[in-house]
């Protein structure tokens, strides 16, 4: 499929503010977005989600009848409404409140108010994940990449494998963690490892460092996906020998970058 345009794209607003809901379906017009649907509440939202499924749902964080968690859930527990891609609008700082949206894969998080270029930036990665895009490598071919993907969240890993998918990688594996990665590791060759940073018992860090200093496989490419903005623990892993570091929510536009950097070094 080739790449789409932002006209081309069916949008669920769902904000609860009328003001609000006008100057977000004025930013979105700008950026060339014409079908646009909007719902008040969560209700709303998912009666709309059932009659004709969107392409991406923009959503405030609070509503009279629940929070956007709750239309986070919907979707991504209904095979149906899984391709859906999600991006959030708010206010909202701290940074627990945020966690789950990005460790659920959100395509965005937009702060209120956002700027243009936040906007066109969430609507690429919206295209870039519902379209294919095969990455063009010239030492081998993209489908024959055995790559590992280690995360302890079922959801994030399946938002990567997407992602992946979509830049033509099919030879996937998954680990739940860092231990259950290293068993995998000690059975089969692996040419890419895609890891989250934070999972329980064997994290990021530790997984990085068996690899390098412990496996038959030293020299796999890793790219590692963080929520975390610590800079502490983010050199910790750049010194533990991580190729390339990725934030979550990712965008697959930068995720293509780093493999193609990573693949054709």
């Amino acid at each position: 499929m080739s790449h789409l345009s932002p006209s081309e794209l069916s949008i669920l607003l769902v904000e609860p503010s009328d003001v609000q809901r006008k100057i977000i379906i004025s930013r979105l017009q700008q950026e060339g977005v014409h079908s646009i649907q909007t719902a008040a509440n969560l209700a709303q939202a998912k009666e709309i989600i059932v009659r004709h499924t969107p392409d991406l749902i923009v959503s405030a964080l609070h509503f009279t009848d629940g929070e956007a968690t709750e239309l986070l859930s919907f979707i991504k527990q209904d095979s149906d409404y899984q391709e859906i891609q999600f991006m959030l609008v708010s206010s909202e700082c701290r940074r627990e409140q945020l966690e789950i949206f990005r460790q659920s894969g959100a395509v965005a998080i937009l702060p209120k108010p956002f700027d243009a270029d936040h906007l066109a930036t969430a609507l690429n990665s919206t295209i870039d994940l519902i379209s294919n895009d095969e990455l063009d490598l010239s030492h081998f071919d993209v489908q024959d990449i055995r790559t590992l993907v280690v995360d302890d969240s079922r959801m994030a890993r399946n938002i990567i494998k997407r992602t992946i998918t979509n830049l033509g990688i099919r030879m996937i594996s998954e680990a739940s963690d860092g231990a259950e990665a290293i068993e995998l590791m000690q059975q089969q060759m692996f040419d890419l490892v895609i890891t989250d940073y934070n999972m329980p018992s064997v994290d990021g860090l530790a997984l990085t460092q068996y690899i390098r200093n412990q496996s038959q496989q030293s020299h796999v490419p890793i790219l590692m996906v963080s929520s975390e903005a610590n800079d502490t623990h983010l050199s910790n892993v750049s010194s533990a020998g991580v190729n390339a570091l990725c934030d979550k929510p990712f965008e697959p536009k930068l995720v293509k970058q780093l493999l193609y950097q990573l693949l054709e070094d």
